[in-house]
């Protein structure tokens, strides 16, 4: 594969710069560098940024508002995205169920929803995982019952990410009779979170962030047009909307910019003899991570390019998801050990005025271990990757 830029990509390149010089705002750009949480309006502030730019859904057909991008594009916007500071756009309405809608919804579902999504005018979030319901989505027990026009919808769904903000959640519902073969009897519904029959409850993370829910649905009437596509086909549609997210989760250009902030830390000497980079079974782990991070990249830039002609990520999805989360983790690791004592969750230090605590790409030292208990999650979230194994041993290895 070549990566040598041509001149219009060169051009591309030097376009993409001057917008985020020009249109990122430094506070947050400044917040996603050091890893802080954005607000909702912060969030919402950016993607409209890029919605006025026509650069908010660089995945998405043309016809439905979309680039139009080269993969090498979409290459190039994310890796300069990175480096700027760029948040990721939140990813349940441009990058998860906004594909499933423009490939399985019906032509009133698509002119409905896909023009709220663009623009950042809704948000959504994802109502997938239940109690004994992780990884084994076919174990989903939330019900959907038919009663004329509505469905009733009762269940709860956990670890639903920023469901505090949502205006909508795509579920995955039982509709068929209970006899029925799991996967045969799920169904893909969009409910409106704003309905009072449904409450959402926060989960806080051992970060302290409110960033996960449970929502719970209580007899709640939704209407049967926001049925996408068939009765009994959502486990079809999920599948597709798993690939996207499985793609997304790989974050290659984020952990290259991490990685490039923790070269950049180690080959620096705080007290003008010691570098921590000198160590060399440290310099081996780096060395081993960037060689991984490496892989990765091409096999990301072979998945974008399948997605250009049309297509939705295949099984590679799976590749990208568990390597993609490994990284993430090991760079997680050599920020804590880089760190040092100052990673521990308290440092009675930093309270004091001359604390010098300050860790590049990251907010202080001490936020180094929250990012690490925090990212313990990615390796199960969107399929954990044990089941990744199983995808890729049946559809790539024919086992």
């Amino acid at each position: 594969m070549n990566l040598n830029f041509t001149a219009e990509e060169q051009d591309f390149q030097q376009q993409v710069r001057e917008f985020l010089q020009q249109k990122l705002p430094k506070d947050i750009a400044q917040k996603t560098k050091r890893a802080l949480a954005l607000s909702k309006q912060q969030h919402i502030q950016w993607q409209k940024i890029l919605y006025d730019q026509g650069w908010a859904a660089t995945n998405w057909p043309v016809e439905y508002g979309g680039t139009g991008w080269t993969p090498t594009q979409k290459y190039i916007f994310a890796n300069e995205c990175a480096k700027a500071g760029a948040p990721d756009v939140i990813p349940f309405g441009l990058k998860m169920v906004a594909p499933v809608i423009y490939t399985f919804g019906s032509d009133e579902q698509k002119q409905r929803f896909l023009p709220d999504i663009l623009a950042s005018n809704v948000w959504w979030c994802q109502g997938y995982s239940e109690t004994g319901a992780g990884s084994d989505l076919a174990a989903v027990r939330t019900t959907a019952v038919k009663d004329g026009d509505d469905y009733i919808v009762n269940g709860t769904k956990t670890w639903t990410t920023l469901g505090q903000h949502a205006d909508w959640i795509f579920c995955l519902v039982r509709t068929g009779e209970p006899s029925a073969k799991n996967q045969e009897a799920i169904s893909f519904l969009l409910i409106d979170m704003h309905d009072p029959k449904i409450t959402v409850s926060p989960i806080i993370t051992i970060d302290g962030k409110h960033e996960v829910n449970e929502v719970h649905f209580d007899e709640v009437r939704v209407p049967a047009n926001n049925l996408i596509g068939e009765e009994g086909k959502g486990w079809t549609y999920a599948k597709v909307l798993l690939t996207h997210e499985r793609t997304g989760i790989a974050r290659v250009a984020m952990s290259k910019d991490r990685l490039a902030q923790l070269k950049e830390l180690v080959v620096t000497s705080p007290n003008g003899e010691y570098k921590l980079i000198d160590d060399i079974i440290f310099a081996q782990k780096i060395a081993t991570v960037e060689i991984d991070l490496l892989a990765l990249e091409y096999t990301e830039l072979r998945t974008l390019s399948a997605i250009s002609t049309g297509k939705a990520p295949g099984p590679e999805s799976s590749i990208l998801k568990i390597v993609g989360t490994q990284v993430t983790q090991a760079i997680d690791e050599l920020y804590v050990e880089a760190a040092g004592y100052y990673a521990m969750p308290f440092v009675p230090e930093q309270f004091q005025d001359d604390f010098d605590g300050q860790f590049i790409g990251e907010d202080t030292a001490t936020n180094s271990a929250l990012r690490y208990f925090n990212n313990r999650k990615t390796s199960i979230y969107g399929g954990s990757n044990e089941i990744q194994t199983n995808i890729i041993s049946k559809a790539v290895l024919g086992l």
